[in-house]
């Protein structure tokens, strides 16, 4: 039997501000629309000013997933799906960070919510 011991850095997390999710949609060349970056990173969404997130989310290209995918459905989203089916999109912010450890982040997120909920946030499936 092997032993390895993986020595894993920290990772650091810039959030960019809470955005409304109907702002979102409208694309980024319009004054009201927002810039997403087209780079890995993590994602969060919640009902505005709660704690709790709706869902967690890691992706290499934070505008086609946020954007394209969990706020306007035109790429697979299961978590986005549901949302924009159950819950008053007017209400939900999305904020996003950038990272070159995507899936480390997102792990970490997963554990840090569900020691603080006691669940993964409502609309995550694993």
């Amino acid at each position: 039997m092997v032993t390895q011991i993986l020595r894993i850095p920290d990772i650091s997390l810039t959030w960019s501000e809470w955005h409304n999710w109907s702002n979102i949609e409208i694309d980024c060349r319009s004054r009201s629309g927002v810039f997403i970056p087209h780079n890995p990173g993590v994602y969060e969404a919640r009902l505005s000013g709660e704690e709790e997130r709706l869902t967690i989310g890691a992706t290499s290209n934070l505008r086609y997933r946020v954007r394209e995918c969990l706020v306007k459905g035109k790429g697979p989203h299961s978590a986005g799906k549901r949302i924009r089916e159950l819950e008053f999109i007017e209400q939900i912010e999305v904020r996003w960070a950038e990272t070159d450890r995507p899936r480390c982040a997102e792990e970490e997120l997963h554990r840090q919510h569900r020691a603080q909920f006691g669940h993964l946030p409502k609309y995550t499936n694993h």
